[in-house]
């Protein structure tokens, strides 16, 4: 990946708010048209300061990761993962969204406090790594034609774009996506798609991640296969859920993303109660709730 991928310094040109709970943020730089968008899911790392308006410093090289590691605390920014949300390379524009709960890491403190002019680096792909397959998950079969997608709304940019995606190109499966989000007003609308079902589910902060998929989820008909294997339990306090669908005979997918113990409960759920083909779904802890994944 170290081969398809490089650093990339830019700049806030713009601030969106979104919704209460969502901002964009526009970045520019003058190698930004050297990035690329390979997957509508695509994962970048960001690297944020102490303090916005402050440059990150990183190692740069091909041994950065061992380099960035091995930095003293206080000195190392802290790396998290984002989702492109849009790229304008012929403007050197890329769009990240951002779901914000306050001042509670430094991701979010950065979104609120960051404004135009600031500095970010980023560590994304480019022309190399467009036969790359890794560094996005949304690999649907040959001839999809039933599509189910389930998120809160630290994947609601992935969703956002997994639906540009689709609309952009000719394939018309039946989608139902179950998005959970903070309020009622961060229902950001989506691109209109045929075929497109959008279930917002907000939490109104009565109700815990992953509650409201499910109770949504369980009024959703879903394909069975009946032949799953036992189902390997994941600790999510100290291992990152990351599943990978692997193809299985279905026309059916499933790409589920969001707090990883509601990610597993929804697991548990689809394979142990409903009998879903477990190869036929992408499982993704975005985040774990009172826990830095990066």
């Amino acid at each position: 990946m170290a081969d398809s991928y490089r650093f990339f310094d830019v700049v806030v040109k713009r601030r969106v708010v979104l919704s209460p709970s969502m901002v964009r943020f526009v970045f520019t730089g003058e190698d930004v048209g050297g990035m690329t968008f390979p997957g509508p899911d695509q994962r970048i790392k960001m690297f944020f300061p102490e303090i916005a308006g402050q440059k990150p410093e990183i190692p740069r090289g091909s041994d950065w990761i061992a380099q960035f590691r091995a930095l003293d605390d206080v000195a190392k920014p802290a790396m998290r993962t984002y989702t492109i949300r849009a790229l304008r390379s012929g403007e050197t524009e890329v769009d990240i969204d951002f779901a914000v709960h306050g001042s509670i890491g430094p991701a979010s403190r950065w979104a609120l406090e960051a404004g135009e002019g600031d500095p970010m680096v980023l560590y994304a792909p480019t022309e190399a790594a467009l036969d790359d397959p890794r560094g996005y998950e949304w690999h649907p079969p040959e001839g999809v034609d039933r599509v189910l997608i389930l998120a809160d709304e630290s994947a609601l940019p992935a969703v956002a774009s997994i639906v540009d995606h689709i609309a952009a190109s000719s394939a018309r499966p039946r989608i139902d996506a179950l998005i959970e989000v903070p309020t009622e007003a961060d229902a950001v609308p989506l691109s209109p798609l045929e075929g497109l079902s959008v279930h917002w589910l907000p939490r109104d902060g009565g109700q815990d991640y992953g509650q409201r998929l499910l109770e949504a989820l369980r009024g959703i008909p879903l394909p069975t296969s009946g032949q799953n294997d036992a189902l390997p339990d994941v600790d999510v306090d100290n291992d990152i859920l990351w599943e990978q669908a692997s193809g299985g005979e279905t026309t059916f997918y499933a790409w589920i993303a969001g707090e990883a113990a509601a990610v597993l409960d929804i697991r548990r759920h689809l394979v142990n109660e409903r009998g879903v083909d477990r190869k036929a779904m992408n499982l993704m802890g975005y985040w774990r709730k009172g826990r830095s994944l990066d």
